[in-house]
């Protein structure tokens, strides 16, 4: 079990029988039903998971979105040092059978899950067509929340360019970016970007906008783009 690293994500969604389709469609996942949660396969191969947002979170308003799961050692310590820097804790919780469960809110709103256990196992790759190959923060102040993610998971922020962040675990393992973005770009909330790699780009443009997705911005090397949602934002990336 390697500590304070990402391992799986998961899509909140208001409508599964709507998003669903889009997925299978665009990456040729194959969904399966386990009681009120669905995981995505790829083959035989599971690579994410999907719920239908709670109606307390629907209330609120919340968007659909993807969630980024760090793998930890202690859920406990990791809620109570995310507490003492600022962090929100929206649940806790232990699941039998499977492990404890921790989803929190850094300083400025951005929420991932922590994961405690040897169940969830990591689907993450490093370069495999429609997979999950990367995760990345977008935020609009880089220096209200580095305190608070290099004090819960030991890692280090180095500032490559103005604005972003490659980010290193303990053992100089590079395990994710972040990226300062004025929110008139980025819109008012801050959040953790799944990146899925895919064999054309182009081609996987295509799918997107032909089942209902749209184009946020073509950076060339990869593309920010969202599903049929509106709402849910993901980078596709050619993968060799």
């Amino acid at each position: 079990m390697k500590s304070n690293t990402i391992i799986f994500a998961d899509l909140s969604t208001y409508s599964p029988k709507e998003t669903i389709p889009f997925y299978e469609n665009v990456f040729g996942w194959t969904y399966y039903k386990d009681y009120d949660y669905y995981v995505a396969y790829k083959g035989d191969k599971d690579i994410v998971g999907l719920y239908e947002t709670p109606e307390k979170f629907k209330q609120m308003r919340m968007p659909h979105f993807w969630m980024t799961y760090i793998q930890v050692n202690d859920t406990k310590s990791t809620v109570a040092k995310a507490r003492e820097l600022g962090g929100i804790i929206e649940m806790e919780q232990t699941m039998e059978g499977f492990g404890k469960v921790a989803l929190i809110r850094d300083p400025q709103g951005a929420g991932f899950t922590i994961y405690e256990g040897d169940n969830l196992k990591t689907t993450r790759t490093k370069n495999e067509a429609n997979t999950l190959v990367w995760n990345e923060l977008h935020i609009s102040k880089a220096a209200n929340i580095i305190p608070f993610y290099e004090g819960i998971f030991d890692w280090n922020f180095v500032e490559k360019q103005s604005g972003y962040f490659e980010i290193y675990s303990q053992n100089n393992k590079h395990v994710a970016d972040a990226l300062q973005i004025p929110n008139n770009y980025k819109g008012k909330y801050e959040y953790w970007v799944c990146t899925f790699g895919v064999q054309d780009l182009k081609e996987a443009k295509d799918k997107v906008m032909n089942h209902g997705g749209s184009l946020v911005y073509d950076e060339g090397e990869r593309i920010l783009m969202t599903d049929n949602s509106g709402q849910a934002f993901f980078y596709i990336q050619e993968v060799k």
